[in-house]
């Protein structure tokens, strides 16, 4: 990645990977970078709000959060990933609930450098098959990202993510999904 990135930022900067080693009650974190296949990717706040007048004609506004959610589609299945032979154990077991459970990652990769690392959110999401097949051009399986509970700021740093106020030493995670955090950012 270049030291510094000005202007517009291009897209490819804002990287999402998903913890695939943990999927399926996997013990080993291992995570990958989405995209290959992917001419978009948003993350889909979903923001939970109402509007309310009471009966004096006076208006007031609630907001209850967010309901996030993304989707991956395509995604066409490569023996070479390391999140397809998880996405195909889900859709070959019909597994559900806590099986679809890991985290996920988001680098800002204009806010920082190799050296010094860059600034990362963790959540703790379900991965769940849409559905799987495709046409003449490839095997897919499409799939939802919904993500739940509170993002973790840190940064990622040789291939580590460390949450903010703790050293590498002092490793923690999101309470809703626990992991080590080292990687390859490929």
């Amino acid at each position: 990645m270049p030291n510094a990135v000005t202007g517009k930022i291009d897209r490819k900067y804002m990287a999402h990977l998903i913890d695939a080693g943990k999927l399926c009650h996997g013990a080993t974190l291992d995570w990958d970078r989405l995209g290959d296949d992917l001419e978009e990717y948003n993350v889909d706040l979903s923001p939970q709000t109402e509007t309310k007048t009471n009966i004096k004609g006076e208006t007031s506004f609630i907001h209850n959060g967010y309901q996030e959610t993304s989707e991956a589609s395509p995604y066409y299945a490569n023996t070479e990933s390391k999140l397809f032979p998880k996405l195909q154990d889900i859709v070959d077991y019909r597994h559900k609930d806590d099986n679809c459970k890991t985290n996920s990652l988001e680098l800002h990769l204009w806010d920082g450098n190799e050296t010094d690392g860059y600034v990362a959110w963790q959540q703790g999401c379900y991965v769940v098959p849409t559905s799987y097949g495709g046409d003449t051009s490839g095997y897919q399986i499409p799939f939802t990202v919904n993500y739940f509970g509170e993002r973790v700021k840190g940064i990622f740093k040789d291939k580590t993510f460390i949450p903010d106020g703790s050293t590498p030493e002092e490793e923690t995670e999101p309470a809703q999904a626990k992991s080590g955090s080292r990687s390859n950012l490929s």
